[in-house]
């Protein structure tokens, strides 16, 4: 006779329904909020509410429950990169005392929650170690909308250091006018440019600076589409592509060409007609100089060794 299946609760590795609704809610409640750091308190908050008695129980639901929330955003790499990430976290505390699940529980909680607080102040010690290769007078392209690169742009200027920003409309949607919006309420002297001026503005750059939706094993980045031939233009000019990221975006991918990324896509009008077209490409780490993280100013060879140390 089969065994009965156990129930909500009871350790069986059942999905939490609330997951979806917490990550959402706690979206909503900040636009500055990321993606990540929405994961890792909705998945914290699922441990909360869990009815598992063992730490085996607990380990099965977060397992399903996860796999939930990566289905729901399917394409979002930085999503899957922190569940991963927990997960990691979980099987290094179930290992601690395992006689002693309540307290190892609550260990959990409370390692869930200093992990998004790190995440949370990762863009202050990036921009302190990116700021540093910022000098008065320079003149520097970004492309993409990167919450961290407009930190660390905002900080440096907050420090009186006085440069010049080439934004790139980056189209298709266009989020360089967001750029524009927002270093422009710190006075900082800007101008929008169009994707098909890179060339020919790259001339007069001193520095590119990119964000990056994923830093992946080789040390090259998925990024805001554009991004591949902004970086093969500063190479070809001999002018230095940084990337300012956060750790938990080092994802366990290893693309080699641009069709082994996850697809992901975005539709564009022009009047009648609609086109389909790739949001993100990949940039191979050949093209890029150094990368500005919250574990320090990286090489693009060192990103693999700090993979390990994350995911081991």
């Amino acid at each position: 006779m089969e065994a009965a299946l156990p129930g909500p609760g009871a350790g069986g590795g059942d999905s939490d329904p609330l997951v979806v609704a917490d990550f959402l809610k706690e979206l909503s409640a900040s636009m500055e909020l990321p993606v990540a750091v929405a994961a890792i308190r909705a998945l914290v908050a699922v441990i909360q509410r869990s009815g598992a008695n063992t730490m085996m129980g607990l380990e099965k639901e977060l397992l399903v429950t996860s796999g939930e929330l990566q289905r729901f955003q399917s394409t979002s790499i930085a999503l899957r990169a922190a569940c991963e990430l927990f997960m990691c976290y979980v099987t290094r505390t179930s290992a601690l005392d395992s006689q002693n699940f309540e307290g190892v529980k609550a260990h959990l909680i409370d390692r869930g929650m200093k992990f998004a607080h790190t995440a949370l102040v990762a863009r202050t010690k990036i921009a302190q170690q990116g700021g540093r290769f910022l000098r008065d007078g320079h003149v520097v392209l970004i492309h993409g909308y990167s919450r961290v690169v407009i930190n660390l742009l905002q900080r440096a200027a907050g420090q009186g250091k006085r440069f010049r920003v080439l934004v790139t409309e980056a189209a298709p949607g266009k989020p360089g006018l967001q750029c524009l919006a927002a270093l422009e309420k710190y006075d900082i002297e800007c101008q929008l440019c169009m994707d098909s001026s890179v060339a020919r503005l790259m001339e007069g750059v001193d520095l590119v600076l990119v964000g990056a939706e994923a830093i992946v094993e080789s040390g090259g980045i998925i990024n805001k589409v554009g991004t591949y031939q902004v970086a093969l233009v500063a190479h070809a000019l001999g002018k230095p592509c940084y990337v300012a990221a956060e750790s938990y975006k080092f994802a366990r991918l290893y693309p080699v060409n641009q069709r082994d990324l996850p697809e992901e896509t975005e539709e564009v009008k022009f009047g009648d007609l609609r086109i389909t077209t790739p949001s993100r490409d990949y940039t191979p780490p050949e093209l890029l100089g150094l990368l500005f993280t919250d574990l320090g100013v990286l090489t693009p060879a060192a990103v693999s060794d700090e993979l390990i140390k994350l995911y081991n």
